[in-house]
């Protein structure tokens, strides 16, 4: 099998038209599709799904570090973290890092989903772990 990317991620929604909104407010999404329990966005190339599960229990979720990072640019860090401010959103910076690592603003959406605007690449961090954890074990990314 020989995958080619990202299809698409579906996120479970409790109320459509507050998540509509956010979506569009805080990723700048353009939506494509909405019905009774579902909307369908581009988010830059990227097809986003929301669907309404009203029943499930969302509590757990803010307990967990799984998250979805997106790339911002470095120059764009502070516009970006005063935005999410001035919508309403609970931002908070990352963890102090070396520059090397970048800088990252987490977030969640209505229903607790964590989200992270992250400054750098995944190559960034790999040449920087390198450099500074030699108890890490690395593989040819080549393979």
């Amino acid at each position: 099998m020989n995958l080619k990317g990202i299809n698409h991620i579906t996120i479970s929604v409790s109320d459509l038209e507050k998540s509509i909104m956010f979506y569009q407010e805080v990723f700048g999404a353009k939506l494509l599709v909405e019905g009774e329990t579902l909307a369908y966005y581009d988010l830059n190339g990227l097809w986003l799904a929301l669907n309404i599960e009203k029943e499930i229990p969302r509590c757990e979720i803010y307990q967990s570090y799984t998250h979805i990072s997106f790339s911002i640019d470095d120059e764009d860090y502070e516009e970006t973290f005063q935005r999410l401010k001035e919508l309403g959103v609970d931002v908070t910076e990352g963890r102090p890092r070396y520059p090397e690592e970048g800088r990252s603003l987490y977030f969640r959406d209505p229903d607790g989903h964590l989200f992270e605007f992250h400054t750098k690449t995944r190559e960034d961090r790999i040449a920087f772990y390198k450099e500074n954890r030699k108890y890490l074990k690395f593989y040819d990314e080549s393979k």
